[in-house]
Formats: structure tokens, sequence, C-alpha cells
């Protein structure tokens, strides 16, 4: 990774991009994909789409979500205690004693979420964290002192965490869940730009917002731009780390390349274009079922108006909706390479249908 690619990576993925406040990454993201685009979408929401070729008719989509997991203050205590609810699919397990940052409309006011100490815990029957007893701690000895620091019901919270490396190989840090995947499609575009490749087709490069929440951003999106062709990125769960059940969550490990999705929501011939695709570029990959939908936004892509032939290349990720979650590098090569061989061999019009 060169020391470009790398800067961007930081600053896009350090950025806070809670749900439904994703407009400073957003912004990022779009910034950096002017150079390697012609022109430019965006949705009343946030989503944004980076366009390359944008009078074709065919249409093809790459897409990451831009939303990370977080908080919302819900209730202030006479004493200056904060309580929460989720913000999509945040773990109370993991919330004590972490730091946190409070967005408000006097800035940013740091807090932590406190906790019993062990041996009080243990003396009153040590209680697990929940969303009943998880707070945030600001430094107030009032409500009144705390709504004069800015904080409101409403405003949004996220962990204070950054990315770091681990040992060479690996990536780790909050919100890879997903904005490593609009830093994995960013990246495939510049790759293009700089190897001069003219594609037959519409390359609709996007980043949807809200899909912690149920894939709004992405339905959006694919109800606007209406492609024919879908590839949706996202995490999958490494289920060679510690606590795993391989027999029912299936058998990715990180390092061993991208994981290519089966399902029903999943279009067969394009999958299959993408394994043949793989096998001849010696892209390693690796593979897994799901047996409804994919819980990602390809089902929003797939099953949008007259249907989008859609699949999911995943990447492999330790400690999913924490503030450690952890990729290797080589699946994120992995990823970009196989996106980048597969637009380069696509065919403008190609019908991807089972039944002609």
């Amino acid at each position: 990774m060169d020391k470009q690619s790398k800067d961007f990576l930081y600053e896009y993925l350090n950025n806070p991009s809670p749900t439904g406040f994703e407009s400073g990454g957003q912004q990022i993201w779009l910034d950096y994909m002017k150079q390697y685009s012609d022109e430019y979408i965006t949705d009343i929401y946030g989503s944004a789409a980076a366009v390359i070729n944008p009078k074709a008719e065919y249409k093809v989509v790459i897409e990451a979500h831009a939303d990370e997991i977080s908080w919302f203050v819900n209730y202030i205590d006479d004493s200056g205690y904060i309580y929460v609810i989720r913000n999509g699919g945040s773990d109370h397990q993991i919330a004590p004693s972490k730091r946190v940052n409070i967005f408000t409309d006097k800035g940013i006011v740091k807090g932590v979420f406190g906790w019993p100490a062990i041996h009080v815990r243990k003396a009153n029957n040590e209680k697990s964290p929940s969303l009943d007893n998880i707070f945030i701690d600001v430094g107030c000895e009032s409500k009144d002192e705390v709504t004069e620091l800015g904080i409101k019901v409403g405003n949004v919270i996220t962990f204070d965490d950054e990315l770091m490396d681990l040992n060479e190989k690996f990536l780790c840090g909050r919100a890879l869940d997903n904005r490593i995947g609009g830093f994995m499609i960013a990246e495939v575009a510049r790759r293009l730009k700089e190897n001069e490749v003219e594609l037959p087709f519409g390359l609709y490069v996007v980043n949807a917002v809200q899909e912690e929440i149920g894939l709004r951003g992405a339905e959006m999106m694919a109800a606007r731009i209406k492609p024919d062709v879908a590839i949706v990125t996202d995490v999958c769960h490494d289920t060679h780390s510690p606590m795993y059940d391989k027999k029912k969550s299936g058998d990715q490990k990180a390092g061993k390349g991208p994981v290519l999705t089966f399902g029903p929501a999943v279009q067969n011939n394009l999958l299959n274009m993408l394994i043949v695709v793989a096998d001849t570029t010696e892209n390693s990959y690796q593979r897994a079922a799901t047996s409804r939908s994919t819980g990602t936004d390809t089902d929003a892509f797939a099953y949008s108006g007259d249907g989008v032939a859609s699949a999911l290349i995943s990447l492999p990720l330790k400690y999913m909706h924490t503030t450690v979650e952890t990729a290797h590098y080589d699946d994120i090569e992995g990823v970009i390479s196989l996106i980048y061989d597969f637009l380069v061999q696509l065919k403008s019009g190609h019908d991807f249908r089972y039944i002609k």
C-alpha cells in the first residue's frame, strides 16, 4: 500500500461516521474519488456515488456502506450520568471502560463508559453490562452541568478509538465494518484510472449510508441508479478466531482471501463469473453460504425494481462490532484485485438471466 492510499485509509476510517450522521466521512470519501471519476451524485440522506462513463446505458455498481455503529444520548439523570440507546448494532458488553466522543452543537465532549470495580460487583452478585445499567460519565455532578456542555437527548456518541497496525499483517480499529469497503472500492476506481482502463459500461462506485439500521441507503441508491449489475462489499466473520462454531458459522479465515457468498439473494450466473475470474487470475477466495438473505446491502440491490444481478464479496473480519475490528492486509488487497479483474473482463450488455 503506497503513501497516498494509506493516508486516505487512515483519514477516512479514523473520521467518525455514525449511522444517520455520515456526512463528514462521506465528504472525505467523495473528495478523494473525484480525481478518479467523471462525475458524482449524492442523495438527500448522504449516500454518494462516483461515476465513470456516466452516459453509458449499461450500469454496473460496486458498493460499500459508510456508517458505523454508535449510541444516542437517551436520558440524563440528576447526578449527571448519561444513559444511552443503540444506533445500529452497538454492543453493550464492550462498553464499560471505553472512552467516547459525544457530538454536540458546541463541539465534541469527551466522556467514558464508567463501571464499578470488580470487588464491588462481586459483593453485589456481579451484574453484567446491559442497556439498563451502562452509563457515560462526562465529569459533571448534575444534569444542569451536563446540559451546559451542550449535551442533549439525541446527541450521537462514538467510541474514541483509531486505526493501528498489528504485526505489519493486520489493520485494527473501529468501523472497519464497513468503511474499509469504501476504501476498497475507491482503490478499484484509482486502479482503473491509473491503468487507463476504458470501461464499455457506466461504473457507479457507491458508498451508501444507513446500512446498520436496515440497508436504507442502498435501497435509495438502487432505486435511483437502476443498475444492471451490483457487486457489494461487506465484512464477514473470521470463524477461526476463538469462540466460533464453524459447523454453524462456516469456515472463513483472515488471510485466506475474500469470501464469496452463496444464497438466494446472490445471482448465480454473476457469482459463477466471479469464480471464473478468480480462478483464471489466481485470486484466492473462500466460500460461504446463507440460507436466506445475506443481511447486507446485496439484498437491497438484488430485490430492487425488476431485480438486479447482485453478488457479495466479503472481507473476513475478527471481532466485528467492537473497537478492535481486525482485517488482514492480504484480504484487503484481494477484494480490490478481484473486483478490478471482474470489471476489466465484463462486457457491456451481458445478460445474466437464467431463462432467455
